[in-house]
């Protein structure tokens, strides 16, 4: 009897264990990571963080945010990648492919960091339905070019080129337009728009305190816009570089800005974008928290006075540039 109560628990066991290696797998399949949450503000509250740039390493940027957002104030983070179908590995160039995208349907706030996507229009849907819940968003760098579906046609109206400038002027306030500092060679250092200094985004940032390696994008955000970074143009790459001298920092751009947008459904939430983002601007205390205080300030939550946002693990911070991603990782290893 007891050498058979025995078999039945080590059966038990090993069916227990098979699952567990199911599960991951399932997770590792579907092209995401999930983060549990430490203790904190945030707990009860799912973020997902879709990545998908071929350029400025957002596989490598979100999921250090992820981490920072879990670990430090206790949300929840699933971050969602450009995945090669063929082999399961992390596939910036890879437009039509976001697995995972369903855990939209059970999120509290997405942080979007894609750009000139052709997503499945099944894969759109659960973007568009979350859009037209009238939840909010964290929109970063290429997001206001984050959509370009040529092959699937669903969301037509969504392409970045659109005559209304799709997804990126309907719902964030601004489309790809051009570079306005030199890319490469000019980097970006924040200044605090007039009479903001005293928003929740900014607590706990200096002016100036903001920067980073991308350089400015030409943007022209609607009058409902509330800008709250302009984006000062250096002339080099470092950070105590000098401000180019002429137009181009007079005005300047901005470079960050809050609005409320209203969806199709005819509901509305919270955005916040920043025209600046990279793996490498994620090294800049001051820019990540600006992410993060952006995150709390989009739920409706107290912003902290001086948010935590010490790195959570290795980060190489890859630098960005067309085909410089790290080949052959999978989900699992970020």
């Amino acid at each position: 009897m007891g050498r058979a109560r025995h078999g039945a628990r080590g059966r038990i066991g090993f069916v227990k264990r098979a699952c567990l290696v199911v599960l991951w797998a399932a997770v590792a399949a579907c092209g995401q990571v999930v983060f549990e949450p430490s203790p904190g503000s945030g707990k009860g509250r799912n973020v997902v963080l879709v990545s998908g740039d071929d350029e400025y390493r957002s596989e490598e940027a979100l999921p250090q945010l992820a981490r920072i957002l879990s670990k430090r104030h206790g949300f929840r983070c699933t971050v969602l990648f450009a995945i090669d179908p063929r082999d399961g590995t992390v596939a910036p160039e890879q437009k039509d492919n976001i697995p995972g995208l369903e855990a939209l349907d059970r999120a509290d706030l997405m942080i979007l960091f894609t750009r000139f996507r052709d997503l499945p229009d099944d894969q759109m849907k659960h973007i568009a339905d979350y859009v037209n819940s009238g939840k909010p968003m964290v929109a970063i760098r290429t997001a206001t070019h984050a959509f370009a579906p040529e092959k699937h046609t669903a969301y037509k109206r969504w392409h970045w080129h659109e005559p209304s400038g799709g997804f990126g002027r309907m719902y964030l306030g601004e489309t790809w337009v051009d570079h306005h500092g030199a890319h490469g060679k000019q980097s970006t250092r924040g200044r605090i728009a007039p009479e903001k200094a005293g928003h929740p985004i900014l607590r706990g940032i200096a002016d100036g305190a903001v920067w980073g390696p991308t350089d400015v994008y030409e943007a022209h955000p609607p009058g409902d816009a509330d800008v709250l970074l302009l984006g000062e143009v250096l002339a080099g790459m470092k950070e105590d570089d000098p401000p180019v001298e002429g137009a181009k920092n007079h005005p300047m751009m901005p470079v960050a800005w809050t609005r409320n947008y209203t969806a199709e459904s005819g509901k509305g939430g919270r955005v916040f974008t920043t025209t600046m983002g990279s793996s490498q601007d994620l090294r800049n205390e001051a820019f990540l928290r600006l992410l993060v205080n952006a995150s709390f300030w989009a739920l409706g939550m107290d912003v902290p006075a001086r948010a935590n946002v010490e790195l959570v693990g290795p980060y190489s911070a890859t630098p960005f540039g067309f085909g410089k991603y790290q080949t052959g990782r999978k989900p699992e290893d970020f």
